[in-house]
């Protein structure tokens, strides 16, 4: 870049150079067509100074012609040089100093020097100085001239050395200045494009919008969040009403937070948060949409490991005296002296230790989980194939049945959780549909939610229900209505679908119950 602006610039002062050399010829023809050359024509050779004049002006249009765009440096000494021969030329014929000729020449080799560099430049003063001094003192050969004169001829002479250097000076430093500038503007490109592929790659969505709400600028995640790819320089009101309403609140309060507003498209719900640019022109603001479903993820996780940590230690302390406990209660069953009351009292204790240690199990079964892997799956085929997997293991008693609707079934979800999660709703389902009848069934069925546009699945049994005020505990943990049950299943289950931004609901159904999961979007996380 910097190489390309040097070229730009050569050829502005060339043309400037063209063009200052063309105004001198046409100037100097008019002057001696006209009346007004008496002062130029005294003590000079007039027809010499006419034919020279002609020439001067012709030659440069020739050269104008041929080397319009030159950026070879020995045809712009080539040039350089002609121009002053010529110059020196008019000197001669128009009388020397006395003229002001030599002034051209101070001009010429200046403007010159701005294409020329260092010695080339040098040279080309030391040509005009020698032109000057020279013919000035072959002129006094031919008529005398005072002493004067030769003053001004020394002059003029040292001033194309002076014009030279000083030309060449700033011109040095007009390139640093200019290759510093060059080298800002590259950082600022390059912190501008960091910049933008750092806005481009969050996964919090940022709008800038104008006064009049116009979109200025949006992220991919943005755009991915509110359901819409095209959102740069359209009315925000056109693609979410319930942001601008928002929008509209914080204004008239900015201390109140924003509430969540429900995207229809995807389903997925968002937090806003608006920020003012003070600094901006037409009173731009920021707007930061945070998806709810990742906080919670991520908040989830969190709880989870330290529940882990907490019931790792607990268990462990539990487990070593419960195991010592139904051990010697086993011992005490074996022995002969015992009647059936005791024999009774021991089986008790057997009992509800096996059913402390499947809560113990349970508890430790959150504390080794691993942190969710959520992947691009395909529920259908999944489904089948877990079906077909729970089929082998079920006994005669116990069926299940799969009924898949047709839609687009991608979504976000580690396959070994999900596979835990139906395990355990299915065996529950199965107990409770073996309250009521001899054979145990399972109803599955895949579809996609008409108005989320999301993956849903639902695991159904025709057991006896759960009424209304056991739903209000249903999900929380050691509440069980089974006395073999410990209580955890349903709460890891609906803790593992939150960590893969899921959610698990229990629903009524007139003869059983039904247990729905509905899972995340399937756009990918960036």
């Amino acid at each position: 870049m910097v190489a390309e602006t040097d070229q730009k610039q050569a050829q502005r002062l060339l043309r400037l150079y063209h063009l200052y050399r063309l105004s001198v010829g046409i100037t100097l023809v008019l002057l001696i067509s006209s009346n007004m050359d008496n002062s130029l024509l005294t003590s000079a050779n007039d027809d010499l100074l006419r034919g020279g004049s002609w020439l001067y002006l012709i030659i440069n249009m020739l050269l104008v012609v041929f080397l319009e765009n030159t950026r070879r440096p020995a045809q712009l000494f080539s040039l350089a040089l002609v121009d002053v021969l010529l110059l020196c030329g008019l000197f001669y014929a128009a009388g020397g100093v006395a003229s002001a000729l030599g002034n051209l020449l101070v001009v010429s080799v200046a403007i010159s020097n701005t294409l020329l560099r260092r010695r080339i430049g040098l040279l080309i003063a030391a040509i005009a100085a020698i032109g000057i001094v020279g013919l000035s003192f072959l002129l006094g050969l031919s008529r005398p001239l005072s002493a004067n004169a030769y003053l001004q001829a020394g002059t003029l002479g040292a001033l194309c050395f002076a014009a030279s250097l000083l030309v060449q000076g700033l011109i040095r430093r007009l390139e640093v200045s200019e290759t510093l500038a060059e080298q800002r503007a590259s950082e600022v490109v390059s912190l501008e494009a960091l910049n933008a592929l750092i806005l481009q790659r969050m996964r919090t969505g940022i709008l800038v919008l104008d006064e009049q709400r116009r979109v200025q600028l949006a992220n991919h995640s943005a755009q991915s969040l509110l359901g819409h790819s095209h959102l740069q320089g359209h009315l925000i009101d056109e693609y979410s009403p319930a942001l601008v309403e928002r929008l509209q609140l914080w204004r008239n309060n900015p201390t109140l937070r924003p509430q969540s507003l429900k995207i229809p498209g995807n389903g997925l719900e968002l937090q806003p948060s608006f920020i003012a640019l003070e600094q901006s022109p037409n009173q731009q603001t920021l707007v930061f949409l945070e998806d709810l479903a990742q906080i919670t993820q991520q908040a989830q996780q969190l709880k989870l490991a330290a529940l882990g940590r907490l019931t790792a230690g607990i268990s462990h302390e539990i487990r070593n005296p419960l195991g010592a406990i139904s051990h010697a209660a086993q011992l005490l069953a074996e022995s002969e002296e015992l009647d059936s009351a005791d024999r009774r009292l021991t089986q008790i204790i057997q009992d509800h230790s096996q059913r402390m240690n499947r809560v113990i199990e349970n508890v430790l079964q959150l504390s080794r989980r691993q942190q969710s892997a959520p992947q691009r799956l395909d529920l259908k085929p999944w489904v089948e194939d877990f079906v077909g997997e729970i089929r082998e293991q079920a006994n005669e008693r116990q069926h299940i049945h799969l009924r898949i609707n047709s839609g687009d079934f991608t979504t976000l979800m580690d396959p070994n959780q999900l596979r835990q999660i139906l395990d355990n709703l299915i065996r529950n389902a199965w107990r409770h549909s073996a309250q009521l009848h001899e054979q145990a069934d399972v109803w599955l069925a895949l579809f996609v939610d008409p108005e989320s546009q999301l993956a849903v699945l639902e695991v159904q049994d025709n057991g006896p229900g759960v009424s209304a005020e056991e739903q209000a505990h249903l999900f929380e943990p050691f509440f069980t209505t089974s006395s073999q049950g410990t209580g955890l299943g349903l709460y890891l289950s609906r803790e593992l679908c939150e960590s893969n931004q899921a959610r698990l609901d229990f629903k009524s159904r007139q003869g059983g119950g039904c247990f729905r999961i509905t899972f995340a979007h399937g756009r990918k996380q960036s």
